[in-house]
């Protein structure tokens, strides 16, 4: 009998083995759904509240979740597709769907403050860039309400092109977040010339922080670099009012997770709280 090493390197090796096959399966349905997906336009938003810390009862920004229906109407997370689709062009569709359904509720809605995410793949993409034109031409206001959220691993794979960009939009009104800080492998010297105006802590960190001391001092380690950089922070996947307590503490300027709010594709400035629904 092999061993599990043994089968595990052989799965590695052998490209036609089963679990190769039902990954690559796995995969191609996934593609084929969004595909079909963004063919109908069926890709929404799920909003999710990012409070002050000081005043958890205030909003200081939503979060625009991607979403994708299916062809009963479901509505399916970004967890569950976005790591298949979001190096190839589907995944540059999606971010356009993203933007303009993000501006087009910032229109909507002139107190909303609200990120969207994006990959740094989509700087070249011109339809991209153009949702992105046509959308700040619209309404002067919408600039200094828009926050772009770009992933470490996302940022760090073409720096040079990111600051420039981030240069140029944010002398127009655009702030910007780095998302799931500490995930990656951060080049301090990028993170240094990027001037990022909100750094948010990975949920890795944050879940349970009141109990791991591990993560107490990662996270204080991870403010102070923010600190010294002058950017606001944020705390992700806040769940129980322990690690909100703790994070409080610590002086975390936002927090975000299910313990303030669950990502609800019905606009929560449009709907009482009774008609909410989850996605």
């Amino acid at each position: 009998m092999q061993s599990d090493s043994n089968i595990d390197l052989y799965t590695e090796q052998n490209s036609d083995s089963p679990l190769s096959f039902a990954i690559a399966q796995r995969d191609k349905n996934t593609i084929a759904m969004v595909e079909r997906a963004v063919e109908r336009h069926d890709v929404v938003l799920a909003f999710q509240p990012v409070v002050q810390t000081s005043r958890p009862d205030q909003v200081a920004f939503y979060e625009g979740l991607i979403r994708v229906l299916d062809e009963r109407g479901r509505v399916i997370p970004a967890k569950d597709f976005i790591e298949t689709v979001e190096d190839t062009s589907l995944g540059r569709k999606l971010d356009c769907l993203a933007l303009e359904a993000g501006l087009q509720a910032l229109r909507e809605n002139e107190a909303l403050r609200l990120s969207v995410n994006m990959s740094a793949r989509s700087i070249g993409y011109p339809n991209w860039m153009k949702t992105l034109n046509k959308g700040l031409a619209v309404d002067e206001t919408i600039a200094e309400r828009l926050i772009l959220e770009i992933t470490e691993s996302s940022a760090m794979q073409m720096p040079e092109l990111v600051t420039v960009f981030m240069q140029d939009l944010q002398a127009r009104g655009v702030a910007f977040a780095l998302d799931d800080f500490g995930a990656g492998y951060t080049s301090f010297r990028y993170l240094r010339e990027f001037y990022f105006d909100i750094l948010k802590i990975d949920g890795q960190f944050i879940k349970g922080i009141s109990e791991n001391s591990d993560n107490q001092v990662l996270t204080e380690a991870l403010m102070s670099v923010a600190r010294h950089f002058e950017m606001f922070t944020v705390a992700e996947a806040v769940e129980n009012c322990d690690d909100a307590a703790f994070l409080t503490s610590l002086g975390i300027d936002c927090m975000q997770g299910y313990y303030f709010g669950a990502p609800t594709i019905m606009p929560p400035w449009k709907t009482p709280p009774a008609g909410r629904m989850r996605a």
